[in-house]
C-alpha cells in the first residue's frame, strides 16, 4: 500500500525518515481507500469524521476508528454507510461507553470490538522505553522528568519556580493555540532572574502547554518524548543579564507549514508584583496583558475605525468585553487586539470578526 498521513505536528523531514506522505487534511479524505484514525480527543478533532468530511471520501472508502470516541460524528457515519459511500468500518471506540445501544451496531458493513489498546505489548514496552529513558536521562544530568505531579525538586526550588510554572504554560499554550501547521524547533529563552533557576521544568511544562491543543495526553513527562519522535528541535538560552524586563520567559516557535504559514510565533510573559504572570510581547509586539479564560486574538493593518467596528462587532453579537489589550510594530502596519470576553468565543463570533475589514488573522483563546 501507499501510505500518505495528516499530522499538523509531523516535519516533512520525518515523514521522509518514515516513508510516509504528508498532505493535508481536505487532500486525504478524496485520496485515501482506507482511512484510519490515530488522534487524541480535544477541541480541534472532536466531531472531525462529520457528514461533510465523509462526503469528500471516495465512495467505497473504508473507516478505522481505534482512537476516541467523539472523533466521529456515529449517525452521520450510519447514514453513509446505508448510502453505501462508506463500504464498512471498524470501530473500537464510542461517544458513550461501555456501548450498550449504538446506531452503529448490527450492522454487516461494521466490526465493534472493545477498546484494549493500553494492554498491547507494543504499549506496554513503549511505556518502559520511556521510564528507562526518563530515569537515565537523571542520572546522567540530574534533569527530573518523570514526577507525576510536582517536578522533584527542593522546598525551596519549588516554592521559587511555581509562579514562573504557571507563566511558562500559558506562553506554551497561546504559541500552541496559535500554530496549526507542523513544528520544526521550539526555543525558549530565559532572561535575568529566571535564568538563574532550575528551568527544565519550566521548559516541560511550556512544551507541555505548547502541544496540548492537538494532543490530549500531552504532561510534562512525555512532552520531550512526543517531540524528539516528531522531529521538533528543543533549545534553551538563558540571560542571566535582564534586558528589558527583570525576569522574562520567552517562547518562539518555527512551524514547518506551507509557505505562507511559516511565520515565527514568538510570545514572551513576565511576573509582576513577584508572581502574577503577564504576557508582555506577541511576535515582537509589545503589550501587556493578563490572560484570562477566554480570549479572542486578532491581528491586523493598524487602520482608523479598526477598534471600533471590532467593539461593534462583538457587541453585536452580545458579547461583553472584559478587558482589551493593543499593540502594533508601527502606524499603519500590523496590530495585535488581545481581547478577554465573559464567554466563550464561538464560531460565528470568530466569523463575523473576520469578515471585518483589514483583519489578517481570528483566533479564539481559552486558558
Amino acid at each position: 500500500m501507499k501510505v500518505i498521513a495528516y499530522d499538523p505536528f509531523l516535519s516533512t523531514e520525518r515523514a521522509v525518515d518514515l516513508g510516509i506522505e504528508k498532505v493535508r487534511f481536505e487532500e486525504l479524505l478524496p485520496r485515501a481507500d482506507f482511512i484510519t484514525l490515530h488522534t487524541p480527543l480535544t477541541e480541534a478533532t472532536k466531531n472531525l469524521i462529520d457528514a461533510g468530511a465523509m462526503a469528500k471520501m471516495k465512495h467505497g472508502v473504508r473507516l478505522i476508528n481505534c482512537a476516541r470516541g467523539g472523533l466521529v460524528v456515529e449517525n452521520d457515519l450510519a447514514v453513509a454507510l446505508d448510502r453505501g459511500h462508506v463500504a464498512g468500518a471498524a470501530i473500537d471506540v464510542f461517544v458513550e461507553e461501555p456501548a450498550i445501544k449504538n446506531p452503529l451496531f448490527g450492522r454487516d458493513n461494521v466490526v465493534a470490538t472493545p477498546h484494549l489498546g493500553a494492554a498491547t505489548t507494543e504499549a506496554q514496552e513503549n511505556v518502559a522505553l520511556q521510564i528507562a529513558e526518563q530515569m537515565a536521562d537523571f542520572l546522567l544530568t540530574g534533569a527530573v522528568s518523570n514526577a507525576v505531579n510536582m517536578p522533584s525538586l527542593t522546598a525551596e526550588e519549588a516554592k521559587r519556580l511555581s509562579p514562573y510554572m504557571k507563566l511558562a504554560e500559558q506562553l506554551g499554550s497561546f504559541a500552541g493555540q496559535l500554530t496549526e501547521t507542523g513544528i520544526t524547533s521550539v526555543a525558549v529563552e530565559y532572561e535575568g532572574a529566571v535564568a538563574e533557576l532550575n528551568v527544565k521544568p519550566l521548559t516541560a511544562i511550556a512544551l507541555t502547554g505548547l502541544l496540548s491543543p492537538q494532543l490530549a495526553s500531552v504532561n510534562m513527562v512525555n512532552a520531550p518524548v512526543i517531540c524528539r519522535e516528531r522531529d521538533i528541535r528543543i533549545s534553551e538560552t538563558r540571560r542571566a543579564e535582564p534586558v528589558d524586563y527583570q525576569t522574562l520567559v520567552r517562547v518562539i516557535v518555527t512551524p514547518n507549514g506551507p509557505l505562507g504559514e511559516r511565520r515565527t510565533r514568538e510570545v514572551a510573559g513576565t511576573l509582576f508584583a513577584g508572581d502574577k504572570p503577564r504576557i508582555v510581547s506577541v511576535e515582537g509586539i509589545a503589550l501587556e496583558a493578563e490572560l484570562g479564560g477566554n480570549m479572542l486574538f486578532v491581528r491586523n493593518y493598524d487602520k482608523p475605525g479598526f477598534i471600533g467596528a471590532l467593539g461593534n462587532a462583538l457587541g453585536a453579537a452580545e458579547v461583553n468585553i472584559a478587558t482589551f489589550h493593543l499593540g502594533r510594530t508601527a502606524p499603519g502596519q500590523d496590530a495585535i487586539a488581545l481581547v478577554e470576553v465573559d464567554q466563550a468565543v464561538t464560531s460565528a463570533i470568530l466569523d463575523s470578526v473576520r469578515a471585518l475589514p483589514n483583519v489578517i488573522q481570528v483566533k479564539a483563546l481559552r486558558f
